[in-house]
């Protein structure tokens, strides 16, 4: 009998369930009419008015510059062949790129806000410290062999717990990291005690991987902050937050709350960005009992899965360990993933020269391995062959018929020199019909800026734009390029390609010499009807957008 009544009380309910909806779907079928889909997006079913078709397209005129916005203070292209001289500084050139910092409102309220205040500090930094790098003139023989006298790092790092104490809880990584180094910590989460002038309970502790020679007299990059929050967070659950910081500029927070990533989410080398834990709000379980009980009612089998706790528990003893992959970096607690997180433009594996650990955690041992043994400035001597016979020619005294600009990072010492030895070695190139320049920003490491110094004045093919490298500011590169090409070399065509690119310069020639004088030209893969990213890994927001369209043509 009691079977019986709770089948009749479950059927009751599905009628009910039945019966909502199909009110919910009578409802909803004539507000779609009435309102004639205006409330469904249109995203994917419309088309710019005047690119409905490639060919329309090619048949408009050029865009008509806004001259009102071109800086006045910028010598046109004849007057600036006159002083290119004085903005040389024996053999290489620094971009004569500007920065106004009154061309932007600082009382706006939207992004762009943020992103003018990164790309002013980052001028202003890099600015610095090339001058500094000059008025002390490092000197460093590149030809001298890496063997004499070169460091050498350990292959591996181990430290006790008296030993990490005493180094005040840093572990030194004296070459940073690689593909493939990881780094364990084992420990004990502390129990809780209360805030200070406050009665909530709290227990946290974070890890960090700094850049502890990146900058000198400056608080050191986070180029890795992973804080597991066992308690005390504002929702009242334990999360996990992952991000990153330089000049107390934090970025975007990746925080795992015990959901797993979503499927259409990004994948860190095929490992899901968060992994599910048990929380408190979900009665360890899946399902809520009404789906459960409904499943065993129409006979569908429960799969078995497997409900894992939050991998830190207080004076619970941990084994994480940390390991950098080909996209990112992984945690793994006691053999399971937790959590991955993507490596941020701006720095590289090298660049973390330490690992840090403080907060209620008591560290018992940390250990490190499969270390470079090499630093990275050993490997600017190897890659670096100084011979004239790789050295750029000079700056013609005439129009060019194309200049190509390079986009390049100042440690890609290999790559530069590799365009040196093939590409660059081409007739066109070397008599100076066609001309070229790898363009370049400040490093944040020292010795890496005195290499590239030293690079930029033996081979003379390098052009400094001086501001703090970083990838969301790589559009400044590319405005130099431009301003380069137009104002120094008066170049017909200008190209711009990245340092990995081998070019054919005799078929881009060629190409190029098919196009009509008279209108603008442009070669490159189009995408006619593509519209900007608003999110993933190459995500545009629209204040970003605007503020480059002003300092474009704030420099044309």
């Amino acid at each position: 009998m009691f079977i019986s009544l709770t089948k009749q009380q479950f059927v009751q309910i599905l009628i009910i369930v039945g019966f909502l909806y199909i009110v919910l779907v009578s409802v909803e079928i004539p507000f779609v009419f009435l309102t004639g889909f205006s409330s469904l997006s249109q995203e994917s079913l419309t088309r710019l008015p005047g690119l409905s078709r490639e060919v329309n397209a090619q048949e408009k005129d050029s865009p008509i510059r806004p001259l009102n916005w071109v800086s006045k203070s910028s010598p046109p292209p004849v007057q600036f062949l006159h002083h290119r001289r004085q903005l040389k500084y024996q053999g290489g050139f620094i971009s004569n790129l500007s920065f106004d910092a009154k061309t932007f409102d600082p009382t706006t309220k939207d992004r762009s806000l943020e992103l003018h205040k990164s790309a002013k500090v980052a001028w202003e930094l890099g600015r610095k410290l090339w001058e500094e790098l000059e008025s002390r003139n490092f000197v460093i023989d590149s030809t001298e062999n890496v063997n004499n006298g070169s460091e050498r790092c350990p292959h591996l790092v181990s430290l006790s717990a008296s030993e990490f104490l005493d180094h005040g809880n840093v572990m030194e990584l004296p070459c940073g990291l690689t593909l493939g180094s990881y780094v364990t910590v084992v420990g004990k989460p502390r129990g809780t005690h209360p805030r200070t002038k406050s009665k909530v309970a709290f227990s946290q502790f974070i890890m960090e991987l700094q850049g502890l020679r990146t900058v000198d007299g400056e608080e050191p990059p986070r180029i890795l902050h992973f804080n597991p929050r066992l308690k005390g967070d504002w929702n009242r659950k334990p999360v996990i937050e992952l991000n990153t910081c330089f000049r107390m500029q934090w970025g975007s927070a990746l925080l795992c709350e015990g959901w797993k990533s979503e499927a259409y989410d990004e994948t860190v080398d095929g490992e899901v960005k968060c992994e599910k834990w048990i929380r408190d709000d979900n009665n360890f379980s899946d399902e809520s009992k009404l789906t459960w009980w409904l499943q065993r009612l129409v006979g569908q089998k429960k799969s078995l899965t497997v409900n894992w706790p939050f991998p830190f528990a207080e004076n619970k003893l941990f084994v994480l360990t940390l390991s950098a992959g080909m996209e990112g970096y992984h945690v793994n607690v006691d053999g399971r993933h937790i959590t991955s997180f993507p490596y941020r433009t701006g720095y590289t594996l090298e660049d973390a020269t330490g690992l840090t650990l403080n907060g209620d955690i008591d560290v018992h041992a940390v250990f490190a391995s499969s270390l470079p043994t090499s630093h990275p400035s050993d490997a600017t001597q190897k890659n670096l062959e100084m011979s004239n016979q790789w050295k750029a020619p000079p700056l013609p005294g005439q129009p060019v018929d194309l200049f190509i600009g390079i986009l390049s990072a100042g440690n890609h010492f290999a790559e530069r020199m590799a365009i040196r030895k093939s590409w660059m070695q081409h007739n066109l190139v070397k008599s100076s019909i066609v001309h070229v320049r790898f363009f370049v920003a400040v490093h944040p490491r020292k010795e890496v800026n005195v290499e590239l110094k030293n690079e930029a004045e033996f081979f003379e093919d390098i052009v400094i734009v001086p501001y703090m490298d970083n990838y969301d500011l790589v559009v400044l590169k590319t405005v130099a390029i431009c301003e380069y090409g137009a104002r120094t070399v008066s170049a017909k065509f200008i190209m711009k390609c990245d340092d990995d690119t081998f070019v054919r310069v005799d078929a881009v020639m060629n190409e190029a010499k098919k196009g009509n004088g008279d209108r603008s030209f442009y070669i490159g893969n189009i995408n006619y009807y593509h519209k900007p990213l608003r999110f993933g890994k190459w995500a545009v927001t629209y204040e970003n957008f605007c503020y480059w369209y002003m300092v474009i043509y704030a420099n044309a």
